[in-house]
């Protein structure tokens, strides 16, 4: 771990991502010493400082910091948690005068692997997330509603689950960004009133769109996944992974998530 530079692992308790949850963050793979997607990555970091009005550290800085960091690595999980710092008083954070950059390593989860291969049987999870506009797509320090939806499907056993907004409407899976298939056209949520924009989730509608397939982007209620052939969910770590099941529904066709990670495999 590598924090301001340093080698750490701990920091201040006036730092305000501790006490307000100040700060952004992305998670990256990292393969043979690389970090997957990593333009795709700075450009997220970017937007948040940018839309939370963080001042951005120095990004040639964070870069070598996080080259030295996966060096050796072969296969492994880089996190970047980027703060306000220190300073400021009660929500006012004027004043702060260095952001503070936190990079972590962590093992890879080699589940994933086997949910590519044979996808995941998931469930609905019954608490909502709020609409948050002003936070919408961005990967915040502000997880308690996921730590929540995580803790519920900790109790229900399942690996992971569908979640809706207080209005009823499909937004994500609790970890993980959600696609599904009617017919010819493809569907993901619109999250413009909350959830994480997710860099696989870009990736994927991109290559939706070079293959001729018709993506749309909907507000959706819960029977919309009833009425669909094929689901799947994705997040930088996991890639594609199928849905085999979703409660009472079983899901038979996987033809389009496949050729999208056949795609996938010949991008790496």
């Amino acid at each position: 771990m590598l924090i301001n530079g340093v080698s750490a692992e701990s920091i201040s308790a006036r730092d305000r991502g501790l006490a307000y949850g100040d700060g952004h963050f992305t998670t990256l793979l990292i393969q043979e010493g690389r970090a997957r997607y990593w333009p795709e990555h700075l450009a997220r970091l970017q937007q948040g400082c940018m839309r939370l009005a963080i001042s951005p550290p120095c990004w040639t800085t964070l870069a070598a910091e996080l080259d030295t960091l996966i060096a050796d690595q072969v296969l492994a999980v880089a996190k970047i948690v980027l703060t306000r710092g220190e300073g400021g008083r009660g929500y006012d954070g004027t004043g702060c005068q260095q952001t503070s950059r936190i990079l972590s390593l962590a093992p890879y989860p080699m589940h994933y692997q086997d949910w590519q291969r044979s996808g995941i049987s998931i469930g609905v999870c019954q608490q909502r997330i709020g609409d948050s506009p002003m936070l919408a797509g961005l990967k915040t320090l502000n997880r308690l509603e996921q730590v929540l939806l995580k803790g519920e499907l900790a109790k229900q056993g399942a690996v992971e689950g569908i979640v809706l907004n207080c209005r009823g409407f499909l937004v994500e899976g609790v970890s993980a960004n959600l696609f599904w298939r009617r017919g010819s056209t493809v569907f993901t949520p619109d999250l413009g009133h909350g959830g994480v924009d997710g860099i696989m989730r870009r990736q994927v509608m991109t290559l939706l769109r070079q293959m001729g397939i018709e993506l749309r982007i909907v507000e959706a209620p819960l029977e919309s996944l009833w009425q669909a052939e094929e689901v799947w969910l994705t997040n930088t770590l996991m890639g594609l992974v199928p849905v085999t099941r979703i409660e009472h529904k079983e899901y038979d066709s996987q033809q389009v998530v496949r050729r999208l990670q056949e795609r996938l495999l010949i991008e790496v």
